[in-house]
């Protein structure tokens, strides 16, 4: 059995020897039990000294968590010859109850469609070397009425009405090529940079990072911009309906328009 204790000795000048005592039970308890992760649970397999309250104080105490997964990181896991890569994904918890905090319907993968739950939104380190992934960052998704007016907004937009909806399908005859250098974050991405831009200030002097790596989802033109921001290039899958093509560098036919 591994000594979580000798583990964790990293974590002791960032938090009390209370906290450290009790994170070590509880971490140990949450690594043998299986099921469904309650506090409950973990307080059965703790064991002695980790009693229902003693799980209970642990989780209401304010810990610098970031932080905590940084220093953990740094001794343990980080490796001078690897090449790192930031990635971040959204993941959904399915649950119920009317005074739960963030709760809200959120598309899932797994059901296809969205259900009533919580959404975390996870920054995380991944090996290029190792194909293994280290979570670094992780917030509840909270959407605010700004965000949630944005969704709707956009879900509307996607509908087909009057004249459109028989439009026939291609580009429009006579459209023109806007340019989209500037573009407006939404706040789902404002709130995505915050937490980018966190991350990047603390492993700033240890890692130097270059690349982004976010689902389909992001795979457009203002996680783009939002990437660049940060001084990060995008990867990410295109939508279905993204028709790109380069620049035309051949000489000049001397007839017709030019190549474009």
């Amino acid at each position: 059995m591994m000594d979580i204790g000798a583990l964790l000795q990293c974590l002791r000048p960032h938090v009390t020897t209370t906290t450290h005592r009790r994170l070590s039970r509880i971490t140990l308890a949450l690594l043998m039990m299986t099921g469904r992760i309650t506090m409950l649970g973990i307080s059965r397999w703790a064991g002695t000294g980790g009693s229902y309250r003693t799980v209970q104080r642990l989780f209401s105490t304010v810990l610098p968590w970031a932080l905590l997964f940084w220093v953990f990181f740094r001794q343990h896991v980080d490796c001078p010859a690897d090449v790192y890569c930031v990635a971040g994904d959204e993941v959904i918890v399915t649950t119920a109850g009317p005074h739960t905090h963030g709760l809200d319907r959120f598309f899932s993968s797994l059901y296809g469609k969205p259900v009533p739950g919580l959404a975390f939104f996870t920054l995380s380190l991944v090996s290029v070397q190792k194909r293994r992934a280290f979570p670094m960052r992780i917030e509840q998704v909270v959407r605010s009425d700004a965000e949630k007016a944005a969704s709707k907004a956009q879900a509307a937009a996607k509908k087909p009405k009057g004249a459109q909806a028989t439009r026939r399908p291609g580009r429009p005859k006579g459209s023109k090529n806007t340019p989209k250098a500037a573009a407006t974050l939404t706040p789902e991405l404002v709130r995505i940079t915050g937490m980018l831009t966190a991350l990047l200030h603390l492993i700033a002097t240890v890692l130097s990072v270059t690349s982004l790596v976010l689902d389909g989802h992001f795979g457009h033109h203002h996680a783009l911009q939002m990437a660049r921001q940060c001084g990060l290039h995008l990867i990410s899958k295109l939508r279905y309906d993204a028709a790109l093509s380069f620049p035309s560098t051949g000489p000049y036919a001397g007839r017709g328009p030019r190549r474009q």
